[in-house]
């Protein structure tokens, strides 16, 4: 999620920033929820044409993109050689990453409150369901689903874990929706996921402008740390490279990944906007959340040691 001085980016919201000031990127939101039930999820709401402010919201990511990319920003490299890494770096990211939360949710609000957590992950397939709002072409449709599809089939390759897909029954659903479409998402919203608190659908319909695009991953009822359903939220106004880092950034978190580190370097995880999309640095954490070596719930003391041993593993001892 992207912050900035007018605001913050992703519950994971992820906040997006002036075109004076970098975007920033934000975290995950976890919260435990009920058990799903079946039922035919509500359709979006109807919209004939984009409103005033959804078309300002367009004019403004662009301009947003535009500078960003003029500032050397928004970097697709995946190796990028002017940012080495090593071992104790990989260690050290992952734990700020994977192991502290950065949104909490306090007075009805997700606020920014960095705080050590468990590690949380999925256990069961992952199953991304596309979902697109009234004013999504068909032509843009296509896109998104072969690109959602691409990267879903390479997070399941990095992380090891059942990743795919689906028409239907999804347990992670991104919504592509647009301004007009996105403050009256509820309805769909409680579909999806039954049981989801009032606070957490309020917020969703209500992301400014400065959010980005935002995931909220949900975990089982009594505090577990299992992830069992999650919603990410990217804004149809984007343009394609906007709208392609919200899709690296936002379901990487929703995997378990949902904080983010100013010295996490090359990585989308990281509030400076450098780098757009997955890098080598970013899927090895992935390998690491999904190494069966850790559990879900481990404290970051009890992690440490054996994240240690496998980021040397994989970078070959190097410091």
């Amino acid at each position: 999620m992207t912050s900035s001085p007018e605001g913050q980016r992703n519950a994971l919201p992820r906040l997006g920033a002036g075109l004076v000031a970098l975007m920033l990127l934000a975290g995950c939101v976890t919260t435990p929820t009920p058990s799903p039930t079946a039922q035919a999820p509500e359709e979006m709401p109807e919209i004939l044409a984009p409103s005033a402010e959804a078309q300002s919201f367009a004019r403004y990511y662009r301009s947003v993109e535009a500078r960003l990319r003029s500032d050397g920003l928004l970097r697709t490299d995946f190796t990028p050689a002017d940012a080495p890494f090593g071992a104790r770096q990989l260690t050290e990211n992952f734990e700020r990453i994977a192991l502290y939360d950065e949104y909490t949710l306090s007075g009805g609000r997700f606020v920014a409150q960095e705080t050590p957590s468990r590690l949380r992950r999925w256990a069961q397939p992952v199953r991304l369901q596309a979902h697109f709002g009234p004013l999504v072409g068909e032509a843009q449709q296509a896109i998104d689903r072969a690109e959602l599809s691409a990267y879903a089939a390479r997070l399941s390759r990095v992380s090891g874990h059942p990743i795919r897909t689906v028409a239907s029954d999804g347990n992670f659903h991104v919504l592509y929706v647009g301004r007009d479409a996105q403050q009256e998402v509820g309805g769909l919203v409680r579909d999806l996921v039954p049981g989801i608190s009032p606070e957490t659908v309020a917020e969703i319909e209500r992301l400014p402008r400065f959010t980005f695009c935002s995931v909220y991953a949900f975990s089982q009822g009594g505090g577990g740390s299992n992830y069992v359903a999650a919603i990410a939220i990217i804004r149809d106004e984007h343009p394609p490279l906007l709208r392609r880092s919200c899709v690296h950034e936002e379901i990487a978190q929703g995997l378990g990944l949902p904080n983010d580190s100013p010295a996490a370097r090359p990585s989308i995880f990281n509030d400076d906007e450098e780098f757009a999309l997955l890098t080598r640095h970013d899927e090895l954490l992935l390998r690491i959340l999904y190494d069966r070596r850790l559990a879900p719930g481990m404290r970051p003391d009890e992690a440490r040691p054996i994240v240690r041993q496998i980021a040397q593993e994989l970078l070959g001892g190097g410091s």
